[in-house]
């Protein structure tokens, strides 16, 4: 049972700590600059927790084991991040920004669903 939902608590927690960083982005800054950032921080704990995270064949060969699902989820990532943080710029509030996007993922995912999986 653990198994099963402490991923969701990891991505509960995540996303709480995520929208209030989102928001935290000073207005006279880029967001790129800041997405920069973010994703040096974020490839370092990746590669971190890769190695201990047991025995591995090296980071190098498991790039190789890759197909083009990481190369657009980076790309994706990007859209979803600068995203919120256009929003909050915009004026959006962190309680209804996330559940406004929230709403619509949900039913664009019931379609996603039924016509590719």
């Amino acid at each position: 049972m653990f198994s099963y939902v402490w991923p969701i608590g990891l991505v509960v927690c995540s996303n709480i700590v995520y929208q209030i960083c989102a928001k935290s982005v000073p207005d006279s800054a880029s967001p790129f600059a800041a997405l920069t950032i973010t994703y040096l921080v974020g490839a370092l704990c990746s590669a971190m927790m890769f190695y201990f995270s047991g025995p591995r064949s090296g980071l190098w060969n498991e790039f190789s084991k890759m197909n083009w699902a990481p190369y657009v989820l980076g790309l994706v990532i990007v859209g979803l991040e600068v995203g919120y943080i256009y929003a909050y710029k915009a004026g959006w509030s962190v309680s209804t920004a996330p559940m406004v996007q929230s709403a619509f993922l949900a039913v664009a995912l019931v379609f996603v669903g039924f016509l590719l999986y």
